[in-house]
């Protein structure tokens, strides 16, 4: 597992990923969602998301692999995991996310954020292992409605906006709802 996480580390970093935060730092907590330093530090407001998977992908391993030893289904998770951070960190959807979603200003994730993010779904994965089933379904509605009321995204959010982007979505976590900017048609016009 550790390997698998060396590995998509370095090729992040050969892909031209940033190793730490361009501002010459690191930080263990980054709670800004709109900022240049978004998705550099260990932590953020996605970090949850990264938790979500690892309980994710341990109720789907154990639905379709569960004869399989935890320490192998946590290894195929982690591949996963890192093959995502690879593929997140593309150009291609990089590009995606700054078209179709509010981060205008995401460039992509610093290899400590990627590698925090890998480590934060082996929580998750370990988590989900050893806790109720029904604990498990809680932590992933809370983490969802936090981050829901708290940024205006998670990971549903996160995944729809990626694949299936809707402007009402879109103007919703850029808060123009409240404004009323929607409702006046100044969302469509680009203002």
């Amino acid at each position: 597992m550790i390997a698998v996480i060396a590995v998509a580390a370095l090729i992040l970093l050969a892909a031209g990923r940033v190793p730490i935060c361009d501002c010459g730092y690191v930080k263990l907590w980054h709670g800004q969602t709109v900022s240049s330093e978004s998705s550099q530090h260990l932590t953020d407001w996605y970090t949850p998301s990264h938790l979500l998977h690892g309980i994710l992908f341990y109720a789907a391993l154990w639905l379709v692999a569960r004869r399989l030893p935890f320490g192998w289904r946590l290894l195929i998770a982690t591949i996963v995991e890192a093959a995502w951070e690879i593929v997140e960190n593309s150009d291609a959807v990089i590009e995606r996310y700054r078209s179709a979603t509010i981060s205008l200003d995401y460039y992509g994730d610093s290899v400590i954020n990627s590698v925090a993010d890998m480590l934060a779904m082996v929580l998750g994965f370990w988590l989900a292992s050893r806790v109720p089933v029904w604990l498990s379904v809680v932590i992933v509605i809370g983490f969802e409605a936090l981050t829901l009321w708290l940024i205006r995204d998670g990971l549903a959010l996160n995944v729809l906006m990626l694949l299936w982007p809707l402007e009402a979505v879109k103007a919703w976590q850029a808060g123009m709802w409240q404004a009323g900017a929607w409702q006046a048609g100044a969302w469509q016009a680009g203002a």
